[in-house]
């Protein structure tokens, strides 16, 4: 299935992608290894995780997969009491606002909790996303993929999922979307650019152009 530009529905992932949530996010992880009982992630072994899949990282933690559920809601709830401290990327605004104002529609499927993505987007910005799919599973995100290709009556061939993990180039595959590949986010470029993205991106500024271009 051949997927190319222009794209009219555009699905962001939220942590790593949109907002910088990874100092957030390896300090929480660090906590709930206390609360729950898994390793700890040491600072010298960061690199090396952020090129893992998420079955790799758990293993390597010792989490089994009866405890995720338990890990993701006490996960999502102390980012919320975070929010505050969580800030967009730079020039994540100005291409949401551009692509809404070239009529692409606009999604956000993320493991994070819908709340909080509207709080750390602010009311003005959060108006011009069309759909909000969050509190994914670790392995829920082609779900709600699909969930917005029903709202939204678009095809897989006309959007694209643009994310930072390994996860998310599968969750796009499966559902038979593009995918768009980040080089700013949790996993470093070179570690996605073997699930083969469709587009890679260097910058926000790209993304428009792109998504638009014949």
């Amino acid at each position: 299935m051949r997927h190319r530009p222009p794209y009219r529905l555009a699905v962001f992932d939220f942590d790593g992608t949109l907002a910088d949530t990874f100092a957030s996010f390896t300090h929480l992880v660090n906590r709930l290894a206390d609360e729950f009982g898994f390793a700890r992630i040491e600072e010298h072994e960061l690199d090396r995780l952020r090129r893992k899949d998420p079955v790799a990282v758990m293993k390597r933690l010792g989490i089994p997969t009866w405890k995720l559920p338990s890990i993701a809601h006490r996960m999502r709830k102390l980012l919320a009491s975070e929010a505050h401290t969580i800030a967009l990327f730079d020039g994540a605004r100005a291409c949401l606002q551009t692509l809404h104002e070239q009529n692409v529609k606009i999604a956000i499927v993320s493991s994070n909790a819908e709340p909080t993505i509207r709080s750390v987007l602010g009311p003005d910005l959060a108006t011009v996303i069309d759909r909000f799919e969050c509190g994914a599973s670790l392995w829920g995100k082609p779900s709600k993929l699909r969930k917005v290709l029903r709202t939204t009556g678009i095809e897989g061939t006309h959007a694209i999922y643009i994310g930072d993990e390994i996860r998310d180039a599968q969750a796009a595959r499966t559902t038979d979307m593009a995918f768009g590949a980040v080089s700013w986010g949790y996993t470093p470029l070179d570690a996605l650019l073997p699930h083969e993205p469709n587009e890679v991106f260097a910058s926000f500024d790209e993304i428009p152009p792109k998504l638009t271009s014949v």
